[in-house]
């Protein structure tokens, strides 16, 4: 067949389930046991393989199609659906890492990523140490003879900045260590994990996957067969499942992703670009603007860009000043996870959670959904009427 656009992608799948239902929407189905027509056949299923079903924790048509389809936006061959983001981000931990292992995480990382690392350390004889997410080609020489895996994070989902993925990868690689990508910030659309070098690719599907805010889930893709076994042994050893349910309601947000994307895009330049212009602000970190710490490689590697970005307060507001502004605004919700179609905005104390920050001034990230731009503008205006 030939190589489809992503549009087309969402839409039309090559795969089809055993044991099909042929409809638009896929059919959901529930199990926990699964009945076999005989006793052969329960003894050559191979769940590893999904050449059939053997229990419902393994996969459903409902979940084997999703996974799929995954797979096919990401340019993968494997996926593996987990209960959320960071559930898929553990199951990638313990099954590449064992004690006295060690690996390398940017320190701009999710923060639950940080505290999984900070407690493999403290109680699984796991070093996680934590490298300048601009490092680059740097990195390796922070590769030590025990390091098994880098994390990366394209871009840092609160400070924003856009590490070089070929260069970490190069080195990586030259040294035989795996590199893991969260890909969650461009959906598997805006960014190419695999053609830049990577091995693994997470996405937390709550955000534009869903586009809901009403689902909690993730994925692990890969190209590798005999490493996409080692994290479905993690995978099966974990009980990681996903409910039918969950499942279709990702898959029916597929079709619409990509528009709803490129929405989220198209919104969040103009609001970020309003908030430049204003004497409140002192930074945008957005990868689209070329101050964002690492726009030079967004502009060579991404497509894209979404609907999250941070921006920083001049130092002369407060925290209470800045609370206070985030408490005014009316169309922005308050609440962590974004990629759903109302905004958001969330204050960070972000000199706290980086080791090496240096500028001053309160950290507030916007989910700019898709409202009206003009709508979300004027109610940021009216906002800081209040500093």
């Amino acid at each position: 067949m030939n190589k489809k656009s992503l549009q087309t992608t969402l839409i039309h799948s090559a795969y089809t389930p055993p044991q099909g239902f042929a409809a638009l929407p896929a059919a959901i189905h529930h199990a926990s046991t699964v009945l076999f027509k005989d006793v052969a056949s329960m003894r050559s299923g191979q769940w590893k393989d999904k050449n059939a079903y053997t229990y419902g924790l393994h996969g459903t048509p409902t979940t084997f199609t999703l996974e799929a389809r995954l797979a096919e936006i990401e340019d993968g061959n494997f996926c593996l659906l987990a209960p959320s983001g960071l559930a898929a981000i553990a199951m990638v931990d313990f099954a590449l890492l064992k004690s006295g292992d060690d690996v390398l995480l940017p320190d701009n990382v999710y923060n639950p990523n940080r505290e999984l690392g900070n407690w493999l350390t403290r109680d699984f004889g796991i070093s996680a140490r934590y490298y300048d997410p601009l490092a680059g080609a740097g990195i390796a020489e922070l590769i030590l003879p025990n390091t098994k895996l880098i994390w990366t994070e394209a871009p840092g989902s609160v400070s924003m900045e856009v590490p070089d993925l070929p260069a970490i990868c190069k080195a990586a690689h030259e040294k035989g260590v795996l590199v893991a990508l969260d890909n969650t910030w461009s959906a598997g659309l805006a960014l190419r994990g695999f053609e830049l070098g990577v091995d693994i690719v997470m996405q937390a599907l709550t955000k534009y996957q869903s586009g809901g805010s009403d689902v909690l889930m993730g994925a692990l893709i890969t190209r590798d067969r005999a490493l996409n076994e080692r994290l479905a042994l993690a995978h099966m050893r974990l009980g990681m499942g996903v409910s039918a349910d969950d499942a279709f309601l990702v898959m029916r947000g597929l079709p619409s992703m990509k528009l709803r994307f490129d929405a989220h895009d198209a919104g969040a330049r103009k609001v970020a670009a309003w908030l430049k212009s204003r004497a409140e602000i002192s930074k945008v970190l957005h990868p689209a603007f070329e101050d964002c710490p690492g726009h030079a490689i967004w502009k060579r590697d991404f497509s894209g860009a979404g609907g999250l970005f941070s921006v920083l307060f001049d130092a002369r507001y407060s925290e209470q000043q800045t609370d206070r502004f985030v408490d005014q605004l009316e169309l922005f919700g308050i609440g962590y996870s974004w990629g759903g179609a109302n905004s958001l905005a969330m204050p960070y104390r972000i000199q706290g959670m980086r080791k090496n920050w240096q500028d001053a001034g309160v950290l507030v990230r916007f989910n700019i959904g898709l409202e009206d731009p003009a709508d979300l503008i004027a109610d940021l205006g009216r906002a800081f009427a209040v500093l």
